[in-house]
């Protein structure tokens, strides 16, 4: 493979991605020197193809194999094979079933409810907390969307949801850290203890949830648990779907509404529009129903926008089955094809000023005029986030609330800094004050 990028070093890459600040800014540099086709070393892949250019990705759209070393990390939570490396065969079925409860209506309805309640409660806390100092928006707002990702993968057969969390964070802090070099209070052992015990929790938890669908007869396919059930699911690959929906919609929601949260203070025109839209939308209401949503435009333009900016997963991968042509070059079988889904959301040749905020790129006759692989939030083909459709409503609904009651403003003197930590977070958190604002 004859493709453009930097001479190789001895760490495997490590010290390139590091010097970079991380690698979603590694991968902004090398498409800005190389050009959309990049060779480089990924640490624990060896050699790498990124593809920016979202007409050359086309090429690789169909497909569905993961490769398995960068995905490792994510075996703690899976004992039944590590659902995000499942061959396709196996994939396939799996997916279709995911798809049937995740991107449905009825699913969205049914806990919809929930959803607000949960994110009332939140609003109220801030509500308290106005004129007291600033709120961490990441960490609330992920704490926000663990609860109502437990609240939607276990329904109401938990005893002690606020445990559940608290196990999950604990499972992630320590499974994450390792993977990206955080540190973590403690000993390898007392981390390593805690994390297991932590694991244990969970998947004693889900099991018994998973034990009384059973015993209840429930086969409802608005329910996770019960459409797995109804399938033939064995136990262990349902608690290992549970467990790694859990995770993904655990950061991508929550994330994604601190970074548009944090794009609206810095462009108060912008937030005036949504919540001129909002008052118009809602009337008095300060919560949206769910048949709404459909009439909150720019707020869904603005979420986009912002998505696009601060992808909530900054990039996927893929390995070549058989030999693939990407522009000017042959893959050969083997190959692990990168999607830098940052660097292809800045690409100019399709996002005029990339850098600027611009909702307004998202109207229905801007999308329609750009390549289809142009904006990627939730990964690209067979292996694309089947939540996509769940993590955007509970998006709208959250920023909805919060952006009908308060008004937010950056705390002087805050430096907001992008890191990669699996997904594309804040360094010290988002730390914004919040205001009341009036009704109507």
């Amino acid at each position: 493979m004859n493709i453009p990028g930097p001479e190789p070093q001895e760490d495997g890459g490590i010290g390139a991605v590091a010097a970079a600040g991380g690698l979603h800014h590694y991968q902004l540099r090398l498409h800005a020197e190389y050009g959309p086709v990049v060779r480089f070393q990924l640490p624990g892949a060896e050699t790498v193809v990124s593809v920016a250019d979202p007409v050359l990705l086309e090429a690789t759209a169909g497909i569905d194999k993961r490769p398995e070393r960068l995905f490792q990390f994510l075996e703690p939570l899976c004992e039944a094979g590590n659902l995000q490396v499942l061959p396709a065969d196996e994939h396939t079925p799996w997916r279709r079933l995911m798809l049937s409860v995740l991107a449905g209506r009825p699913s969205h309805e049914r806990h919809f409810p929930r959803f607000t309640a949960l994110a009332t409660a939140l609003a109220d806390r801030w509500a308290e907390q106005a004129g007291h100092g600033p709120v961490e928006l990441q960490k609330d707002l992920t704490g926000l969307s663990l609860r109502m990702i437990c609240e939607y993968a276990l329904g109401g057969g938990v005893t002690d949801p606020d445990g559940v969390v608290t196990a999950f964070e604990g499972v992630l802090t320590e499974y994450l850290g390792r993977l990206y070099g955080v540190p973590v209070p403690g000993t390898r052992e007392e981390r390593a203890r805690r994390a297991e015990g932590a694991l244990a929790l969970l998947r004693a938890t889900v099991d018994r949830v998973v034990a009384a669908h059973r015993s209840g007869g429930r086969t409802d396919r608005s329910d996770l648990i019960g459409a797995l059930i109804e399938a033939g699911e064995r136990p262990a690959r349902i608690r290992d779907t549970v467990m790694v929906t859990m995770l993904a919609a655990h950061h991508t929601t929550g994330v994604a509404v601190s970074w548009t949260l944090h794009l609206l203070g810095r462009h108060p025109e912008v937030a005036e529009r949504v919540t001129d839209e909002l008052d118009r939308v809602l009337g008095d209401r300060v919560a949206p129903e769910y048949a709404d949503l459909m009439r909150l435009t720019y707020l869904e333009m603005v979420l986009k926008e912002s998505m696009r900016l601060y992808p909530p997963g900054p990039y996927g991968a893929r390995e070549t089955t058989e030999a693939v042509t990407v522009g000017d070059y042959d893959l050969p079988a083997g190959t692990t094809i990168f999607y830098p889904f940052w660097a292809v959301h800045m690409n100019p040749d399709h996002w005029p000023e990339p850098e600027k905020f611009v909702p307004e790129r998202f109207t229905p006759e801007e999308e329609a005029g750009r390549p289809r692989l142009a904006y990627v939030p939730f990964g690209i083909g067979p292996r694309g986030c089947e939540g996509a459709g769940l993590a955007m409503a509970e998006a709208e609904l959250v920023l909805a609330l919060l952006l009908k009651r308060f008004r937010f403003r950056h705390a002087p003197g805050h430096e907001v800094i992008p890191v990669e930590r699996f997904v594309l977070w804040a360094a010290d958190d988002i730390r914004m004050n919040v205001s009341p604002r009036a009704r109507g």
